[in-house]
């Protein structure tokens, strides 16, 4: 007898587990004990673009149908679904959802990026497993139909990305019904989605990623409520009219990841208790370089700024003057945005006439890289070379 029929069938049930579910399936066809192995394993992932082409299509949907009606394992750890050569069909997520709801699923992926099907809508079951942790869905495709019975007490991760919502108040009542959501992720790329205004007020949130794209999102006003927040990251390129937010107090907050295109002040003042701070701003102006002279950043360990436009150094020396204890300053340039206007030398000196307290007393490590050797670039570096009395680490790459 060979080592591996030796073996007791939960430890080759486990062993699948860590193959492509096709490859799992595919030892039906070694002996008579292996016909049924494959249908306990908890980890299932159907993905047309890597498993078919597409002349097989539609005979891979009924085969992902009759594997998911023959399984037995009492509990699905995993089922990842990924569609994206149209042989997805409307009926075929509520089906197989349905099923793995039936089967105690825990995380629940669905990737539909078809353009020519319906969209695809979810069933009423998944909003009430009492056993889902994770759900992500992408594609806009999905349909987020949330009925009133919603209650997901065990989802700690919600990922969105770029679904459609049944209407505006699909979302809200969503989110509202998760007691114990930690990780949500939201990605909208058009105003088409339903969703309008967006309002998250999850008092267990602690990480929140928003992703909102410049050309074609809806500009109604974002709502923020989430006390427990300690991560916050939001790429917004949306234009400046029509548009705000309100952000609610987030003591908790250690980092954020601010990307935007104007707007900065809005968010600064509710990220000033943050210890790690990475800011990307696509402005123009100078006015959008500057924010209120109140707010202070007197936890601030570690900030990364991405330079794009020419008026970097105005906002840099307001970082560091209101940074006392920052120790890593990251300068990344941007190149792709820059604008190249002329430099003058007298207006830099006027900015950087007093001398920020981070670099006479904690700033350690300095980290530049894209760096062009332009007069305001050089002319910076000799200031800060010649203040930073802390300095113990520097990198400055091209």
């Amino acid at each position: 007898m060979d080592k591996i029929s030796g073996l007791s069938d939960d430890l080759l049930v486990k062993i699948l587990s860590f193959v492509p579910t096709k490859v799992a399936v595919s030892t039906t066809v070694l002996s008579k004990r292996w016909e049924c192995l494959w249908m306990w394993v908890p980890t299932l992932e159907y993905d047309d673009f890597e498993d078919i082409n597409t002349d097989i299509k539609d005979m891979y949907r009924v085969s992902v149908h009759k594997n998911l009606i023959s399984h037995r394992a009492p509990i699905i750890e995993s089922l990842r679904l990924k569609f994206c050569l149209g042989s997805l069909q409307p009926e075929d997520i509520k089906q197989w959802v349905s099923i793995a709801v039936s089967h105690c699923v825990r995380v629940l992926s669905i990737t539909s990026l078809s353009d020519d099907k319906p969209d695809s809508a979810l069933p009423s079951s998944l909003y009430t497993s009492k056993t889902l942790v994770t759900l992500k869905l992408e594609g806009n495709k999905i349909l987020v139909d949330v009925p009133p019975t919603v209650c997901l007490p065990s989802l700690t991760t919600l990922q969105l990305s770029c679904v459609t919502y049944l209407d505006e108040a699909s979302l809200r009542m969503l989110l509202s019904n998760c007691p114990v959501l930690e990780d949500l992720v939201i990605e909208r790329d058009t105003a088409d989605d339903n969703a309008k205004g967006l309002v998250v007020a999850v008092p267990s949130l602690q990480r929140l990623s928003l992703q909102i794209d410049g050309g074609c999102c809806s500009y109604d006003g974002y709502v923020i409520d989430t006390p427990s927040l300690m991560y916050f990251k939001v790429e917004d390129y949306r234009d400046r009219d029509g548009f705000s937010y309100l952000i609610k107090d987030m003591p908790k907050l250690e980092e954020a990841d601010i990307a935007v295109k104007y707007g900065l002040q809005e968010f600064l003042e509710s990220v000033t208790s943050v210890k790690r701070l990475s800011i990307k701003v696509l402005f123009n102006n100078e006015e959008e370089s500057m924010y209120c002279s109140c707010i202070v950043f007197s936890q601030l360990k570690r900030l990364k700024l991405s330079i794009c436009n020419d008026d970097w150094s105005k906002l840099l020396f307001r970082l560091l003057k209101d940074s006392p204890k920052l120790r890593v300053l990251n300068l990344h340039r941007a190149s792709r945005y820059q604008r190249f206007d002329e430099y003058e030398r007298s207006s830099w000196d006027n900015e950087w006439s007093v001398t920020p307290n981070c670099l006479l007393k904690t700033l350690e490590t300095f980290e530049y890289s894209g760096c062009m050797g332009r007069p305001e670039e050089r002319a910076f570096l000799s200031f800060f070379f010649n203040n930073a009395r802390c300095l113990k680490s520097t990198s400055i790459l091209r």
